[in-house]
């Protein structure tokens, strides 16, 4: 996902130069953007669903306070900034009818949050 992506940017480099990476990489980076390839159903065919990260000024900040995981709250609420997590994704390709449930679980790492939303969502 987008947040463990950061970390393995992070984590390519050695520990003593991994403070100075985050204080780079949260001065450059955008956006990270995290996919996946479902089966459509009904029918042929794939559909994909992303997860989104927009670098704001608070995900900077996690990035150089070395509290990135705190990022997936920011991502929940960051609708409107056009963040996005993997969950939120998967249901919105459910509720279009476009993947079945089954699928949607077997893709989430989050199945807690994922069931939680589906009941919200009345599915």
């Amino acid at each position: 996902d987008a947040v463990q992506s950061i970390n393995r940017i992070i984590d390519v480099f050695p520990h003593y130069q991994q403070a100075q990476v985050r204080t780079q990489l949260s001065f450059v980076l955008k956006a990270v953007l995290s996919q996946q390839l479902l089966a459509r159903s009904p029918g042929p065919g794939r559909v994909i669903a992303v997860e989104v990260l927009l670098c704001t000024t608070a995900i900077a900040n996690m990035i150089r306070e070395e509290k990135v995981h705190q990022a997936y709250s920011s991502m929940q609420t960051g609708g409107e900034a056009g963040m996005q997590t993997m969950n939120q994704a998967l249901v919105d390709l459910y509720r279009k009818r476009l993947v079945t449930k089954q699928e949607i679980l077997s893709r989430t790492t989050e199945v807690k949050d994922l069931e939680r939303m589906l009941k919200t969502a009345g599915g």
